[in-house]
């Protein structure tokens, strides 16, 4: 892939200065998409984005200028957000809640979505000290068909995210006076979903909160539908198809079954994010090892380790450095395919395998795209203890 210009002169104004390693955040990008993104889901469907994939500070502020809220997974994302883009609504979830998150969440006005019985008591019991109350959706696992291949599965088999139907009749009987709200039913059963597959999971989430939430008489009810939107690495010029997928949910929410005062609600992440980030880095040595060429670079997977996670190659931009000084013949690689490695001393920090470059020198630079979601937040930083990288910001003042 290339990096667009402005990503590509920022990389080579940070090298003159020796300031990569870096990460740069395309915020122009990322508000476009995110605007995409909301104008392609019809009325009735509620945007909240999943702070987990990316929760750099002008990140957050530049999606909440179109999202109509975050999604948060521990109490420490819960301060982080309610400061970064205060006044927001909020929704808590994730398993394992401790007592202090759950008051916490509670003071800050948050949908907590609940994952057992277990953590509705303990809910309870946090409202009923602090004399209020909270509003609540109840996790549900479903047992919906999902494609082979899909990136993760949080559904359809046991698993230690939400709950099954006896779990959640257990949760509607503890309510009832409990000061605790049921405004509906959560589910997040995949990632790495196209369209069809998020479509038809999201049918499946209704066929069955539809009745429950009607037989429940809750009122006015949400329904979130989750996350998971597919991000194809290897295409990195192709996007969840938002358009086609709004339309699918419109059609769905006009179906006829929908609930008086029905809200559908979706919570993206990766889809969201991954495409405004770039991780720079100039390349320290180009070396042979038997039939294999390696490009060396600053940093590594401890800075992005969305390949190593994900058992990807990381696309990439190769930025030609003239003028970068070296008394000898700079080692290089031409018409051919380099795996591209970092500073680690482990066989698994790869950030690319067998990529295909016209040309890549040590002194170059690399610019490694789709690096907006699941990079340096998921990184094992403090491993070796090289230099943090900076972070640098195209259209700050869109935040």
């Amino acid at each position: 892939m290339r990096a667009p210009a402005p990503v590509r002169d920022l990389a080579a104004r940070l090298a003159r200065t020796d300031a990569l390693p870096a990460y740069i955040y395309d915020l122009g990008a990322l508000d476009a998409h995110a605007a995409r993104i909301r104008a392609a889901l019809p009325a009735g469907v509620a945007f909240f984005y999943a702070v987990k994939a990316n929760p750099d500070p002008a990140v957050l502020r530049a999606v909440a200028r179109h999202a109509d809220g975050l999604e948060v997974s521990s109490g420490g994302e819960l301060r982080h957000t309610a400061a970064a883009v205060p006044g927001r609504p909020l929704a808590f979830g994730g398993p394992g809640k401790t007592t202090a998150e759950l008051a916490a969440a509670v003071r800050a006005g948050a949908l907590l979505h609940v994952e057992s019985p277990q953590e509705l008591r303990l809910l309870a019991g946090v409202v009923r000290a602090a004399g209020g109350a909270a509003d609540v959706l109840l996790r549900v696992n479903l047992d919906v068909p999902l494609p082979v291949g899909a990136g993760l599965l949080m559904g359809g088999r046991p698993a230690p995210f939400g709950m099954d139907r006896d779990c959640l009749t257990q949760c509607a009987a503890l309510i009832p006076g409990s000061g605790l709200r049921l405004r509906g039913l959560h589910a997040h059963l995949a990632s790495g979903l196209g369209v069809g597959a998020a479509l038809r999971a999201a049918a499946g989430v209704l066929r069955f909160a539809r009745p429950w939430c009607a037989r429940h008489a809750v009122r006015e009810p949400v329904i979130t539908l989750g996350g998971g939107m597919g991000v194809d690495y290897r295409r990195p010029g192709a996007t969840f198809g938002w358009e086609a997928y709004g339309r699918g949910l419109a059609a769905l929410a006009g179906d006829g079954r929908a609930l008086p005062g029905e809200t559908l609600r979706i919570e993206p992440g990766r889809a969201v994010t991954a495409y405004c980030g770039w991780y720079a880095t100039r390349v320290l040595d180009v070396r042979r090892s038997g039939d294999v060429t390696f490009a060396v670079v600053a940093g590594g997977t401890h800075h992005l380790r969305t390949p190593a996670a994900k058992g990807h190659s990381q696309p990439f931009s190769v930025i030609a450095d003239e003028d970068w000084p070296h008394p000898w013949a700079r080692p290089a690689a031409k018409d051919a395919p380099v795996t591209v490695t970092g500073q680690l001393c482990t066989p698994k920090d790869v950030l690319a395998r067998d990529a295909r470059v016209r040309r890549v020198r040590a002194g170059d630079l690399l610019a490694f795209g789709m690096a907006g979601a699941y990079a340096w937040n998921i990184s094992h930083t403090r491993f070796l203890m090289h230099e943090e990288p900076g972070f640098y910001y195209l259209g700050e003042d869109l935040t």
